[in-house]
């Protein structure tokens, strides 16, 4: 009885100094606190961005799946040869190839994004350039024969067609003004696993990887750490608002397989350029008519300026718009539009959203004075 009794007033002991404890601490941190700490505390009453908050992407994927097809391409011996060696700069980027070399008829699986309610879709070239024949599988199962409006290999970019009506459409974003980042979707089939969604931050802009190594390739990707694989070739880049950001071309890896880097056109090329190819069959491709580097440090301290962004022109075509407007061998371009031009790739990709007949203004600096030149854009010399 006497042990039962210890027990009890211990414990009794033991509760009044822990509750003396938590008095004690609560005094402590009520008069250490700063007086202004309520006002702290109310700024997270503020509404947390899409942009900045990773919060519930459930409607943007609800809007998105629907857009975004499967496309089965169809090719006979021939066509597959025709993949081999060199001449497929996305072998070891996407699967589409790894078929390549088979003496049976084979075929390639990607993804493409309705643009248009009558049946336009856009997808990469590289997952129809090969195709004989091409089968789109819509969200809701359903099955069409396609037919190819037109291709550009040198943005890797090709416009398809269904006959049918009423198609799903997405809202376009504005690339040029997405950040590094913000948070985005990729929406596609890798693997034929249809209407697959992953979610991760844009990680880069205006990034070459010298995968469209032709004449005339234009490389301003998008980079974003969202997981895409084999399949998710011309599926969709979307914001957190559920806007198309981009159209998904290749991922950095050495097997094949996603390694943590993915890489997407920017919609706002994308839009001329498909624009371009349902109107005219082709892309009407505006030019500088200038060879050029990338400043670097190396570059800034042979010409003895204080720049190491932005891009220097060697050298000027002749009568080509550039030096029709007035711009010399040795100016650094630093700006079009007032958008700031810091990489080669952000200069081709302002380039390759304007149209011929566009004028744009470009900041130079020349021997340390800046000037706004006002150059109007020419088609590609013959």
């Amino acid at each position: 009885m006497k042990n039962f009794l210890s027990f009890i007033f211990a414990g009794i002991i033991g509760g009044l100094i822990a509750f003396g404890g938590i008095k004690y601490t609560s005094q402590s941190n009520s008069e250490s606190a700063p007086q202004n700490l309520s006002k702290q505390v109310s700024l997270l009453n503020q509404s947390p961005t899409l942009s900045s908050f990773p919060g519930n992407f459930t409607d943007a994927a609800k809007k998105a799946m629907p857009v975004v097809v499967h496309i089965k391409a169809t090719a006979g011996p021939k066509s597959v040869d025709d993949l081999n060696g060199q001449s497929n700069p996305f072998g070891g980027f996407f699967g589409e190839d790894l078929f390549r070399g088979s003496p049976q008829p084979q075929s390639g699986a990607g993804s493409g994004v309705f643009i248009s309610s009558d049946g336009y879709i856009v997808t990469n070239n590289h997952v129809v350039s090969f195709a004989e024949e091409l089968e789109v599988t819509t969200y809701d199962n359903r099955t069409y024969k396609a037919k190819v409006i037109g291709t550009d290999p040198g943005t890797d970019m090709a416009v398809i067609k269904i006959d049918a009506t009423n198609m799903p459409t997405l809202n376009y974003g504005d690339s040029d003004k997405a950040q590094v980042g913000e948070w985005v979707l990729a929406v596609g089939n890798p693997f034929d696993l249809t209407s697959t969604v992953t979610a991760g931050i844009i990680s880069a802009k205006g990034r070459s990887i010298n995968i469209l190594r032709g004449k005339g390739g234009i490389e301003s990707f998008i980079q974003t750490d969202a997981a895409v694989n084999p399949g998710n070739s011309g599926g969709a880049l979307i914001d957190a608002s559920g806007r198309l950001l981009g159209i998904n071309t290749a991922i950095a890896t050495q097997t094949g397989s996603y390694a943590g880097y993915s890489f997407a056109i920017p919609v706002n090329m994308m839009r001329k350029i498909v624009d371009d190819i349902i109107q005219y069959g082709s892309f009407q491709r505006a030019y500088l008519g200038i060879s050029i580097n990338q400043m670097d440090a190396e570059l800034s301290n042979e010409l003895g300026v204080d720049i190491s962004q932005g891009v220097f022109v060697e050298g000027l075509a002749d009568g080509g718009a550039a030096s029709y407007a007035g711009i010399l061998p040795r100016d650094i371009i630093t700006a079009v539009d007032n958008r700031p031009i810091k990489t080669v790739p952000e200069l081709q990709e302002v380039v390759g959203s304007a149209k011929v007949g566009d004028v744009l203004n470009v900041t130079v600096n020349r021997k340390g004075k800046i000037k706004e030149i006002p150059v109007k854009l020419k088609a590609e010399q013959r």
